[in-house]
């Protein structure tokens, strides 16, 4: 007999009690020694109340045994000499797409402006140190994408994109920890994933893919409607370009992430069709980690049985939706800027999330009505919008990457903060009134959602809590259309757009599922 169960744990009893039969044998009213074995495939943590839970989703196996464990295979091929597919981006989409293509039998060729993730780091903590910022080497660009160095959550709502537990198995099979197979939120941590990467990285070259970095797409040749060529170069390390080398190509997946600006504009230039896209923009909030965790865990002090909280809030009003992005208990914020005149914000957490801050993105959606003094800009006015925003967030920080702040209490009133608590993003932040740098759209909803998350967490408004601004790459403000059922750009043959920089995709497992998917398609158009 199998039987599926839940079990409500304290922490200490999850942490410390290793052999669960006396508990299982309870719940189903049978001896222990009818339970031949078990396995945990489920868990969570349940913080509804005072007294904390963890709940574990459990299999059991009574008066039977348990049959073997189906073992994760891959059929990795040597494909040095087969047939080339171009990957513009080594983000996730671009990795989980690629080693698709080694299961398929075709030669993966990666392109990546950014550096690998050794080179990157270099680059990380100059952006850190000195406030500088190199255009094709940061937070979002390089090996891995955005996702390497921001967090390495791989949590999704939907499992209608695809196979979550392929990927989550995957990353297994390259280095990260078990437990991301059974965790509710499963979370690598950023000091772990360049190991990971890496790993990856040289399966792809073991197998006869090719990966170049420091390599930038300078354009797409489209003739009658159909890929025909792409045209790359070398980039230099003072960041001149080599010359431009044409490749002859009949498919392109592009994988470049939210963040590739020129691409946007080559495809515009090419009349290559792209629309323009809602997306989220606002601030990083951010708290003593122990306040968030007196607030969830209803405790003065968080037991040492319990992981650091954690929190997801929403609110909405009329057709304005406020909501938290990318949590980071014990966590850092990060500069993602990817031009020297901007300022961007994200967070990341190492894996055990030991920083004493938790921050969290708090975003407003906007549309086309908030993009209506970049009109002109067609399809591109989302993204002229976002830039607008911050560039002046940059101003308004006063220069080397200092970020504009204000506590949370001072926003709420209106009023500019006399001095501002410790803040875990390096490069410093900048006392302003954010009201004078965010739309007035923005700023109100905000302002209503803070308070409406105070009812909710009683304390989120405090003169200890800093919104820095600006966190505005939420997603891509552009979207370019594709085929729902071939993936294939609508108007222009063997163009595959995907993941975030296309506007299908929002984190690292739905990024790495749509690259599978663009894969997918791409071997079926090879084989037609």
């Amino acid at each position: 007999m199998v039987k599926r169960i839940e079990l409500a744990l304290t922490p200490e009893q999850a942490e410390t009690e290793f052999n669960l039969r006396p508990l299982i044998s309870r719940k189903l009213s049978v001896s222990k020694n009818e339970i031949n074995s078990y396995r945990v495939i489920k868990k969570s943590i349940d913080a509804r109340s005072k007294n904390v839970k963890i709940r574990l989703q459990l299999v059991a196996y009574v008066g039977e045994e348990q049959p073997p464990i189906e073992k994760f295979n891959t059929n990795f091929k040597n494909v040095a000499n087969a047939e080339p597919v171009y990957i513009i981006g080594a983000g996730p989409a671009g990795l989980f797409a690629a080693l698709s293509f080694l299961e398929a039998g075709l030669k993966p060729v990666i392109i990546e402006r950014g550096k690998d993730v050794r080179d990157r780091r270099r680059d990380l903590a100059i952006i850190n140190r000195e406030g500088l910022v190199n255009p094709n080497s940061n937070y979002c660009f390089g090996e891995g994408g955005a996702g390497t160095y921001s967090d390495g959550k791989l949590y999704t709502r939907s499992n209608k994109r695809g196979n979550v537990n392929r990927v989550l198995e995957l990353f297994v099979h390259f280095g990260a920890d078990e437990n991301i197979l059974i965790n509710a939120h499963p979370h690598i941590g950023t000091n772990k994933l360049p190991g990971i990467i890496t790993e990856m990285r040289q399966c792809i070259i073991d197998h006869g893919g090719e990966i170049h970095f420091n390599t930038i797409l300078k354009d797409i040749e489209v003739l009658n409607n159909e890929i025909k060529s792409i045209s790359l170069a070398k980039i230099n390390e003072d960041n001149t370009l080599g010359a431009e080398e044409k490749i002859a190509t009949n498919k392109l997946l592009l994988a470049t992430g939210h963040s590739a600006r020129d691409v946007y504009h080559i495809l515009d230039k090419n009349n290559i069709e792209i629309e323009s896209k809602d997306f989220a923009l606002g601030v990083r909030v951010e708290h003593p980690q122990s306040m968030v965790d007196k607030i969830q865990y209803s405790c003065n002090t968080r037991s040492k049985y319990l992981p650091p909280a954690s929190y997801s809030l929403t609110y909405t009003k009329n057709e304005n939706s406020v909501y938290s992005f990318c949590m980071c208990p014990g966590g850092i914020i990060a500069p993602a800027s990817t031009m020297p005149n901007e300022i961007v914000v994200n967070g990341w957490s190492p894996s055990k999330r030991n920083n004493p801050f938790a921050n969290s993105g708090m975003v407003v959606n906007v549309g086309l009505n908030d993009f209506k003094d970049f009109k002109k800009h067609n399809a591109l006015q989302g993204m002229y919008f976002q830039s607008s925003i911050e560039q002046k967030a940059y101003t308004m920080g006063g220069g080397n990457l200092k970020a504009p702040a204000q506590t949370t209490s001072d926003f709420v009133n209106n009023s500019l903060s006399n001095s501002l608590p410790s803040c875990s993003y390096v490069p410093g932040v900048h006392a302003v009134d954010l009201h004078e740098l965010l739309p007035e759209n923005i700023k109100i909803t905000l302002r209503d959602a803070l308070k409406h998350f105070d009812k909710k967490m009683k304390g989120f408004i405090s003169s200890e809590s800093i919104m820095v601004g600006v966190e505005s790459r939420t997603s891509s403000p552009v979207r370019i259309p594709r085929d729902r059922e071939t993936f294939m750009h609508t108007k222009v043959k063997g163009l595959f757009p995907c993941a975030e920089g296309a506007g299908y995709a929002g984190g690292i497992v739905s990024a790495a599922i749509d690259g599978q998917k663009c894969a997918e398609s791409i071997t079926k158009f090879v084989n037609s």
